[in-house]
């Protein structure tokens, strides 16, 4: 590629992208990224009313953008959300696996030990994390091989470089990410295409719902896990989800070739840090 026409690599225009979880914090903001750089966005979510309102900030023309209905434990609704997503706007180009999360009750407390933790609750942050990336993953990777071309973007965390206390199930579930990541790139390589590359993001901390209560008092102050965190992130800051877009465009677009079962950490430097 000419370095003149560098900036061309961002252009996704004519490429179609589902991502799961799509409505989300992080699944948003990809949305609307790619949205910007002209390609198709389909937002898959199990509450079509909630991602409705992604579309009027998408930036891209309507005919360019789809709501599909998907629930990523349901196999059924994702294959009917592919045949909708190709028929509406062709063939996946681009998945990006942004569904998850964490059960309040599968995270130890001082009132909640290991022992006591619902196991109805564990199993479903595992599920939700795990086989909710890689049913996606078996769904539209499937076009991908028979097309020989493609890219495949999940969500890890930090939590599975470096397991962070009382989210044990959350923890468990996003090290099985990383580690699907680098066997499923290696496998769509070999087996169907070396034109087909699969990598993941590791976010640091960002403030969501899902953690707000863990790291900020109600007046806005941190609490003691969160000044934990903060103390050892060498940029001395919760991250927003905006910057985590430089490096997902840059694994979703030709500039990262020859990049392919990456986990990469976007975190303020919290897993360089050893405390010393």
């Amino acid at each position: 590629m000419d370095l003149k026409d560098i900036s061309r690599g961002y252009d996704f225009t004519g490429r179609t992208a589902a991502i799961t979880g799509g409505a989300g914090l992080i699944g948003g903001e990809i949305a609307r990224a790619l949205g910007s750089c002209g390609a198709n966005v389909a937002i898959l979510d199990r509450d079509p009313e909630r991602a409705d309102r992604l579309i009027d900030m998408l930036g891209c023309d309507p005919n360019c953008s789809a709501i599909v209905f998907a629930d990523v434990l349901k196999r059924d609704t994702l294959v009917r959300a592919e045949a909708v997503i190709r028929e509406r706007l062709g063939p996946v180009d681009i998945l990006i696996n942004a569904a998850g999360g964490n059960a309040a009750r599968a995270t130890t407390r001082p009132e909640q030990s290991l022992f006591d933790l619902d196991e109805a609750a564990i199993r479903e942050t595992i599920e939700l994390n795990t086989m909710g990336t890689i049913e996606p993953c078996r769904v539209f990777g499937k076009g991908m091989a028979e097309r020989g071309e493609g890219v495949i973007l999940n969500i890890s965390s930090m939590t599975a470089l470096r397991p962070l206390s009382r989210v044990v199930a959350y923890s468990a579930a996003k090290a099985a990410i990383s580690n699907f990541t680098q066997w499923l790139a290696v496998h769509m390589a070999q087996e169907y295409s070396p034109q087909i590359r699969v990598n993941a993001i590791a976010p640091g901390f960002l403030i969501g719902k899902q953690n707000r209560d863990l790291l900020l008092n109600p007046d806005g102050s941190l609490t003691p896990r969160g000044q934990t965190i903060i103390d050892q992130t060498p940029l001395g800051r919760f991250g927003e989800p905006e910057e985590l877009l430089g490096a997902v465009l840059w694994l979703l677009s030709p500039l990262s070739g020859f990049v392919t079962g990456a986990v990469v950490p976007l975190d303020g430097g919290f897993s360089a840090y050893s405390g010393v």
